[in-house]
């Protein structure tokens, strides 16, 4: 690694050393000799506020060596941008870094004010399907491409991508979650044409896979949004969890939502207490407690609106 105290570019600079708290400190940690000297001349030169070549050096080096200094990716975005660098130059070397170490978010931070001083997302979803291509739930990911959607009203552009990416995985519940947000992350309200085809895609998700939790809670959440009472899919869910046949029934997700449906009706308690005996001693046993405890709530009065 390189040696900053005996390199002449930094023999003006008085390196500042980690004070971890007197010659005998209680938990010091254990940095490496080259990680050390680098931060000792980062803090002399963020002490003396400079912004140079040499920095961006500085902190690409310390980068490579802990991905996860915050401190150090504000300070190399604050010369960046003082020295009017080439912020294309530096997405590309961010790319690689990012590629690397897939669950640092301080990456994607430093992606997102880079993005917003280009004021142009273009090569964006490029590389963000490069990053899926690695692991299509990386929650850094999501949060910064939900970021890019809002900052550039990308809104219209997104349900392409995230229908190929449940095609490709119908279980992946972060394209789910980002499909909510596109189509109800809006201020305008959503028309009832759209709201019929999202309802319409998790059922078809549903018919594909009736186990998979995502597309359940996907319907139930636009019902919600929407503010449609779940009985309105009551002859959808019967055939996935018909309570007269417990033998045919093909989805604990399927009885749970059916739960919902009869405990809104007085008549139907019953009924709801069947659905959950069938989940607490067949289709979801580890979770008995928790059914049988949903259970004793239906002996409980309506409260009033």
């Amino acid at each position: 690694m390189k040696s900053y105290s005996n390199d002449p570019e930094w023999t003006d600079v008085v390196p500042i050393l980690q004070d971890d708290g007197g010659p005998n400190p209680l938990a010091a940690i254990a940095y490496t000799e080259d990680y050390s000297e680098a931060m000792s001349y980062l803090r002399s030169v963020m002490a003396n506020n400079e912004l140079s070549e040499r920095v961006l050096d500085l902190t690409e080096d310390i980068i490579r060596m802990n991905p996860a200094h915050y401190t150090v990716w504000l300070y190399r975005a604050k010369t960046l941008f003082a020295l009017n660098s080439d912020l294309t130059e530096e997405l590309e070397w961010v790319n690689e870094i990012a590629l690397v170490h897939q669950k640092n978010y301080q990456i994607w931070h430093h992606r997102q004010l880079l993005m917003d001083k280009l004021g142009n997302p273009a090569g964006e979803s490029t590389f963000i399907a490069r990053m899926f291509e690695k692991d299509a739930k990386n929650y850094h990911v999501w949060s910064y491409r939900q970021w890019l959607v809002r900052r550039f009203d990308l809104w219209d552009q997104e349900l392409p991508d995230i229908e190929k990416l449940l095609e490709k995985d119908v279980r992946n519940n972060s394209a789910w979650n980002h499909r909510y947000f596109v189509v109800f992350g809006r201020e305008a309200p959503v028309a009832d044409d759209v709201v019929e085809r999202e309802i319409q895609f998790a059922k078809d998700a549903i018919v594909k896979a009736p186990q998979n939790q995502s597309p359940w809670n996907y319907l139930r959440g636009v019902l919600q949004k929407t503010n449609r009472p779940l009985s309105t899919v009551h002859d959808f869910v019967v055939q996935y969890a018909d309570i007269t046949n417990p033998d045919s029934i093909r989805s604990s997700h399927a009885l749970d939502a059916l739960v919902d449906i009869y405990a809104e009706e007085d008549d139907k308690k019953k009924d709801a207490a069947q659905a959950l005996d069938l989940l607490a001693q067949k289709y979801d046993p580890i979770r008995a407690n928790y059914w049988n405890y949903r259970k004793s709530l239906l002996e409980l009065p309506v409260a009033s609106s």
